[in-house]
């Protein structure tokens, strides 16, 4: 842990340094005159100290192999048949952008007038453009005028002659099948094929905490400190004061005009609930007082997937495990059960994790992107360190069961062109990162029964919603659009949890998004000196 000089107070307390808090720290302090304290759970480094593993195209190797990098003893059940395997959570500054997978895609504009209509005013397509533009440093496209140029995100798209086998088979059997081409998905009217616009510069991931906090560490307003575990948020009346926080295994009590919290859709509904806000029953249950009844953790989202395999020919196998495992994606538009465009994607994979007798097999997801299925998210102790419980209830609802059938069949016509046929020696159904490496875990394609569906989904760890944006007298809401928490004052959660309906995109750049539009209508109100 890094020696940091701390105030008894500051005008903001942000606790998390992920994809959203590492953009509102950096954004909230560019106003030299605002003190801003921001707390993160992992570690404290350099970008220059970044390890090898979270350099690299492939996330596996960090996923895999790096557990300080990441929360401990996080689970999650996927279905009410699955038992609870591992949920991927960054920890660290840059939060979960340091271990995803780069990609830098968009939702489709129209997902944000969802937002709007559904009583989030000032987060319509018009209202959060702006911040996307702004965060952008588009290579390709960065002269458009949906687009930026010169952001702290870089925008980069591989080359196809850089890309691996099964990126090459299912966009050319994908264009066979009449999904189209599309240059940039980031497009408002992209669709198809494509390459993925990924976070990466000069083939190394550029985290949030490259591409916002490495800039403004010398602002003497700003501290970061790493290590940091928040227990709660403190209170006087109803008003947010302090946090409870452990620095270097000392409990302190540090007090802010403000109190953010942007620890990630799983970890903020923890503090939330620990600091008194949230389900009274819940509460009560582990003798915690209730500071505000609140529906937190009540409308948890992710991306529900399915997988086939391909047993790669010797000809098209990764090269090392340090290779990119995926450039290429197929959005597309089911036109089942009322969704809307893009409700759907397929992803190519040229290897999946960390080992080298992986690199024999690829890997193609489909996966729901318009997903409608909620589950719900719970603390099992007071202790901070305790993982809550997590059941996200993946295809529950039937407009997702309907299209992932839908999707799987589609599967079936892709893997039948010539060009899949010509890498792969056998194509099976369902292996994911946490199967075994016996071949017999794998089964051959053919349609699979919803029960197997059910057995074998996963998801993407795109977690979202879990402090659900509304209109102030939502009672499904628990912050307002303002992220202000409903019932108290001066408190705000400002991350993905805050998403009222899934996005159909990886959840990244949303997420950096709303870290970005945020601090300017903070900075915009006067409201970080803690008017609110």
């Amino acid at each position: 842990m890094r020696s940091v000089q701390l105030s008894a107070s500051y005008d903001t307390i942000i606790v998390g340094a992920g994809s959203s808090g590492a953009a509102l720290a950096s954004r909230l302090s560019e106003d030299r005159s605002h003190s801003i304290l921001l707390l993160e759970a992992g570690p404290d480094y350099r970008a220059a100290e970044a390890p090898w593993e979270m350099r690299i195209p492939n996330p596996g190797p960090i996923i895999l192999g790096s557990p300080r990098y990441q929360w401990p003893n996080l689970n999650a059940y996927r279905t009410d048949y699955q038992r609870p395997t591992v949920y991927w959570r960054g920890r660290g500054l840059g939060g979960s952008s340091i271990i995803n997978g780069q990609i830098a895609i968009r939702p489709p504009l129209e997902d944000f007038d969802i937002w709007a209509a559904g009583g989030c005013s000032g987060w319509s397509a018009g209202d959060v453009l702006p911040a996307f533009i702004k965060l952008e440093d588009d290579e390709a496209f960065g002269n458009r005028p949906y687009h930026g140029r010169g952001g702290p995100v870089p925008i980069y798209r591989a080359p196809r002659e850089e890309w691996g086998a099964v990126d090459r088979a299912l966009a050319e059997a994908a264009v066979a099948h009449g999904y189209g081409w599309c240059d940039d998905h980031n497009a408002p009217d992209g669709t198809g094929a494509s390459p993925y616009a990924i976070n990466s510069r000069n083939h190394i991931r550029v985290s949030t905490n490259d591409a916002y906090l490495e800039p403004a560490r010398d602002r003497a307003n700003l501290s970061i400190v790493g290590d940091a575990i928040v227990d709660r948020v403190e209170f006087s009346g109803s008003r947010a004061v302090a946090v409870r926080v452990k620095i270097g295994g000392e409990w302190r009590r540090i007090e802010g005009s403000e109190i953010i919290i942007s620890a990630g859709a799983i970890h903020s509904p923890a503090i939330l609930m620990r600091s008194g806000v949230g389900p009274s029953g819940e509460l009560r249950a582990l003798g915690v007082p209730v500071r505000a009844d609140s529906p937190v953790g009540r409308n948890l989202l992710d991306h529900p997937q399915v997988s086939i395999q391909l047993d790669l020919k010797a000809g098209a196998r990764a090269a090392a495990v340090d290779a990119r495992h995926t450039n290429c994606c197929v959005r597309y538009t089911s036109g089942l059960a009322g969704t809307g465009t893009n409700d759907m994607i397929f992803i190519a994979f040229n290897l999946l994790g960390a080992h080298k007798n992986q690199l024999r097999f690829g890997h193609i997801w489909a996966s729901v992107y318009q997903s409608f299925s909620r589950g719900h998210l719970t603390i099992t102790s007071t202790d901070p360190e305790a993982a809550p419980r997590i059941h996200f209830r993946m295809l529950s609802d039937p407009r997702d069961m309907v299209r992932m059938r839908d999707a799987i069949r589609r599967l079936s016509d892709l893997t039948s062109h010539p060009a899949i046929r010509e890498i792969a020696n056998a194509v099976h159904l369902g292996r994911t990162l946490d199967s075994s490496e016996n071949e017999s875990d794998a089964r051959p394609f053919a349609a699979p029964t919803d029960q197997w569906t059910l057995e074998h989904c996963f998801d993407v760890q795109h977690a979202a919603g879990t402090c659900r944006m509304g209109a102030a007298d939502d009672r499904n809401a628990v912050v307002d659009p303002q992220c202000r928490v409903i019932g108290v004052q001066g408190l705000r959660v400002i991350d993905a949890s805050i998403v009222p309906d899934m996005v159909r995109a990886n959840t990244h750049l949303t997420a950096v998004m709303i870290g970005e539009h945020m601090a300017a209508k903070i900075r915009t109100s006067g409201a970080g000196a803690g008017i609110v």
